[in-house]
């Protein structure tokens, strides 16, 4: 399964993913703002991830690639509840790869996938109100934000708010 944009591919992760994936989520930053990715991050903690991936017809995690040179930049997921009609994505992006508009062409090409190939009616997420950039992201692929969550997920002992937002088929395009 892959979903191709102009600048990125979209593929499953592979096992020689894992050395990307170990040195891109060992940065602080990107563990700051995911719920569970850890810091430090262990050694080996990449394979083990990659290697949890299920293959089911609801869980999808995808590789964001560069298309000219097929580097692995970051993580997307689509967790599809197809008898409830919806899914929630999430991802991360490697700090090298911040601020080029990458993540936002991900979720765009996940959510249309969502919508035309699984037959979804909503997509949400959800992102930590520290992090306004990942509420940018949602924004700009025409999410609207649909409330708060005070202190809803714990992260590193502390309690944090949350932003949801959601789009339904209707409001895509």
């Amino acid at each position: 399964m892959q979903l191709a944009t102009d600048r990125l591919l979209l593929r499953f992760f592979a096992p020689d993913d894992a050395p990307a994936v170990q040195r891109l989520a060992a940065a602080y930053e990107i563990a700051e703002n995911t719920l569970l990715i850890p810091h430090p991050y262990p050694e080996g903690a990449a394979a083990a991830w990659i290697a949890s991936h299920p293959r089911s017809p609801n869980n999808h995690v995808f590789a964001i690639t560069l298309h000219d040179g097929g580097d692995v930049a970051g993580a997307i997921g689509l967790e599809a509840q197809p008898e409830r009609g919806r899914g929630e994505i999430g991802y991360w992006i490697g700090v090298p790869y911040w601020n080029r508009g990458y993540v936002t062409e991900a979720a765009r090409a996940v959510i249309g996938w969502a919508f035309e190939s699984l037959g979804l009616h909503r997509v949400f997420a959800y992102h930590f109100t520290r992090n306004p950039a990942s509420g940018r992201v949602l924004q700009k692929i025409g999410m609207t934000h649909e409330g708060s969550l005070r202190q809803h997920e714990k992260k590193w002992d502390q309690f944090l708010d949350v932003e949801v937002y959601g789009i339904l088929h209707s409001e895509w395009r």
